[in-house]
Order: structure tokens, then C-alpha cells, then sequence
């Protein structure tokens, strides 16, 4: 038996007034997951636990099979392992994007989708500007970037800090880190940030290209590295990522997979969906189970962009999708295909919603009753509920099989 999981981040959403009363699924014309609609089964899953904020952390650890009730300890230690950064127990973790605020207000959670090579750039020149003992600084991909505080002296356990992308458009001020004794350090590296970063010659050079700057570091999702088990110990398969982001790369290395190099690959709706699919197909061979994780929808929503959310899972229906169900049954050999946001991602307020999630189970043993197509109404008619969401990978896996 083979298995594939794709993840359209951030694909479910709510109707649209831009969509004709539509939701992005139902305007978008994905005939390929329709026709495994047609034939599997589909339900809808809770992947954010009761108490715990609706992130990519927590969602994709829940879609994944760990329940992050658990083995969730923040956002930042998941990126961390992506990066190979090594960590000792007394290590506190944070994420850290570069952003753009503007009189005030936070405008955009990625600097204007900042390119790697100039975030680096910008992350240097707070790392010898903050006065921040005991922290090194770590570049990752555009405008997501990692501190550790190793000082081993710090407890930042009771500190309060909040996602970008959860304030679009709202002031600063109101969500500045607090509610740890050290939560100064934190403002003030925002604050030299700002200061540092309004003349840089990055920032210059992209105000003249018409590009949006990055003018403010902004930390958040702070932990301690999680001790998971290997997904091969849970639940009897080796499995392998192909994704873009450093978060599902992290987890994917906690839990034993291997990361699939994938030329091209990018956060936004210019990834090579494409080489994905093809990639991935190469996998299935050498691999029990391949996550094909594709970013594209959530940036738009967080862009507000309800056309190329639409287009990014036409994308992935006509590159991934169709691709990989053909290859699957050319093989001659059991198979089953995942098809599953993490979260909502809702175009209208640009945040995350917890409301839950619709997927789409086809393939060996998994017939449906009805014929549908896949769409969140058409998941929320099905009889399918699952209320923890980390209980799905086992119903995936082995329902009817063991």
C-alpha cells in the first residue's frame, strides 16, 4: 500500500462576495480531486484543539497524526529543526519575521515577501544592533527568520506574543510582547529594528523598485525543542515532505521523515506546482507515505486575494493532484490519497479560522455512498466527523487494512 497526503494550505474558506457567494473550492474548477470525491469519502476533522490558537503549528502537527495537546511547545522549536539548529534543553526558541508597519499599523506579516538574500541581509544588522545577550540569530526562508536565547537564565513561559498575520491592519501597540520579566528585550529589539531598518540600503533599494519594505523585526511563536516520536514508531511507515516552509520541514524532521529537495518550490502562487507532482511521484517508490505540502492558497489569504487563491488550487489540482492519482493507479498497487487543509484561511479577514477542516480520503477501501465534489459544504453534509484531528492518520492509514 502507498500513500499520498496534500496539503492546499489554508484552502478552505468561506463564501465569497468577490466569488459570487462562492467559497475559493467551489469557484475553482478542480475536476481531478472531484473525480476522487466522487468515488472516496469525505468528512470534515478538527485540527485545532480546544484552548490552542489556530496556527500552521498546531494544525499540521494535528493533520500529521501528533496530537498537539501533547507534544506542541510553540511554533518557533518546529522551524528551528528545519534549519538543523542544534538545541539544548535550556534553549528558549522564537520565530522571527520581518515586517511592514505602517504609521503604526501592521500591513504586511512578510515584508512585502521579502527575498531571502535580503532578509538576510536585514538580519544582521539587528543582530549587531539589539542589545540582546545570549541570542543568536538564524536566517530562513524570505521573510521567516529564527532567535535562540541560549543565556540559559531567561524563563519565557509566561510571555505573551502574537502572530503577524493575526493582526492585519491593527495597531502595534496593542500587541506588543508582554507578561514576562524580560519582555523589554523583545520591544526593544522592535524598536531598534525600526529605527535600523528605515535607511538600509535594502529597504532603499526596494521603496525605488516599487517594492513594499520590511521595516520591523516582529518575534513570536516562542518554545522549547518538543520531544516527539518517530512517525515510523507510531504508526509503521517511512514517510518524506516536499514543502517550501521551514515549519513543515521541522516537523517532518522531529518525526523521522526525510525532506524531498524540490527545485522551484516557494511560498507563493510562483512555485513550481509541477516539479511538486513530479517529485513526488519519483517518491512513491522509495517511500511508504509522500506529503506534497503546498503554501500558495494561505498567502493569498493572508493577501486577502481571493483569485489567486482560486487559481493556486486549480494549480494543485492540475500539477499535483491529477498527476499523482494517475501514477498511483498505473502502478498496479493499493493506494490511498489525503487531500486536506490545515486550517481555514479565510480571504475576507486575512487570518486563520478554526473552523474544521474538509477532506477527501480515496482510494483502497475508502468508497463513499454518496457522490459529491469537494467542497466544505459538501464535507460538512458528510457523516465522516472526526473531533481530534491527530486521530485521522489512523483511520487513513489502516481503516480496513489491519
Amino acid at each position: 500500500m502507498r500513500y499520498v497526503i496534500i496539503i492546499p494550505d489554508g484552502g478552505a474558506d468561506y463564501p465569497l462576495d468577490d466569488l459570487d457567494g462562492k467559497t475559493a473550492l467551489e469557484a475553482a474548477s478542480i475536476p481531478n480531486t472531484d473525480k476522487l470525491a466522487a468515488t472516496g469519502r469525505l468528512g470534515t476533522a478538527v485540527t485545532t484543539p480546544k484552548g490552542m490558537p489556530c496556527g500552521s503549528d498546531t494544525c499540521s502537527m494535528c493533520l500529521l497524526g501528533y496530537d498537539p495537546a501533547r507534544y506542541h511547545t510553540g511554533r518557533a522549536p518546529l522551524e528551528a529543526a528545519a534549519l538543523g539548529i542544534e538545541l539544548a534543553p535550556t534553549d528558549w526558541i522564537f520565530r522571527v519575521n520581518l515586517v511592514t508597519v505602517i504609521d503604526g499599523l501592521m500591513q504586511d506579516h512578510s515584508g512585502g515577501a521579502i527575498r531571502s538574500d535580503e532578509g538576510r541581509q536585514l538580519l544582521e544588522t539587528i543582530e549587531q544592533a539589539a542589545d540582546f545577550p545570549g541570542a543568536t540569530f538564524h536566517p530562513g526562508v524570505s521573510y521567516r527568520n529564527i532567535l535562540v536565547d541560549r543565556s540559559g537564565e531567561r524563563d519565557w513561559s509566561r510571555l505573551i506574543t502574537t502572530p503577524p498575520h493575526d493582526i492585519p491592519g491593527e495597531p502595534i501597540s496593542r500587541h506588543l510582547p508582554s507578561g514576562a520579566p524580560d519582555a523589554d528585550l523583545l520591544v526593544s529589539m522592535i524598536e531598534t529594528s525600526e529605527q535600523r531598518f528605515a535607511e538600509h540600503d535594502v529597504n532603499l533599494t526596494r521603496r525605488e523598485m516599487g517594492e513594499t519594505p520590511a521595516t520591523h523585526v516582529w518575534p513570536w511563536g516562542q518554545g522549547i525543542k518538543p520531544d516527539m516520536p518517530a512517525f515510523s514508531e507510531v504508526y509503521g511507515r517511512r514517510g518524506a515532505m516536499i514543502t517550501a516552509v521551514d515549519l513543515l520541514a521541522g516537523i517532518a524532521s522531529l518525526i523521522g521523515w526525510e525532506r524531498l529537495d524540490v527545485p522551484g518550490q516557494t511560498s507563493y502562487h510562483d512555485t513550481d506546482y509541477a516539479a511538486a507532482g513530479k517529485h513526488a511521484i519519483k517518491a512513491i517508490d522509495d517511500y511508504d507515505l509522500v506529503c506534497v505540502h503546498i503554501e500558495a492558497p494561505d498567502e493569498a489569504s493572508h493577501a486577502g486575494d481571493a483569485a489567486t487563491k482560486v487559481a493556486a488550487l486549480e494549480a494543485i489540482d492540475r500539477h499535483v493532484v491529477g498527476p499523482i492519482h494517475e501514477a498511483l493507479v498505473q502502478r498496479g498497487e493499493d493506494w490511498r490519497i489525503l487531500i486536506m487543509p490545515d486550517h481555514f484561511t479565510r480571504v475576507e479577514t486575512r487570518k486563520h479560522d478554526p473552523t474544521p477542516v474538509p477532506f477527501l480520503i480515496a482510494g483502497h477501501k475508502m468508497n463513499g455512498v454518496v457522490e459529491r465534489v469537494y467542497t466544505e459544504a459538501a464535507a460538512n453534509e458528510a457523516d465522516l466527523k472526526i473531533a481530534h484531528g491527530h486521530e485521522l492518520m489512523e483511520f487513513f492509514l489502516d481503516s480496513g487494512v489491519r
